[in-house]
């Protein structure tokens, strides 16, 4: 993928909640796996502008599994 290839392209991505929703949209159809629902429920509020933040408090509970984080706190 190029972009991960060139530093320079993620970056930005904690400041651009759309250019991040779109990078983890490709990242997932590249992976060739069945991902959780989840996964696309955050890419969509990312890439409608929501940022990490807003969507850990719209929905806190989001991909937790049993105390040991979200999905979320790996953004």
């Amino acid at each position: 993928m190029e972009q991960l290839a060139d530093p320079s392209m993620l970056a930005n991505l904690d400041e651009d909640p759309k250019a991040l929703g779109h990078m983890m949209r490709k990242m997932g159809s590249e992976m060739g796996e069945e991902l959780p629902a989840e996964f696309d429920e955050v890419v969509d509020r990312l890439e409608a502008g929501q940022s990490p933040e807003e969507i850990t408090s719209a929905i806190p509970d989001l991909g937790d599994n049993g105390g040991s984080g979200s999905m979320m706190d790996d953004m």
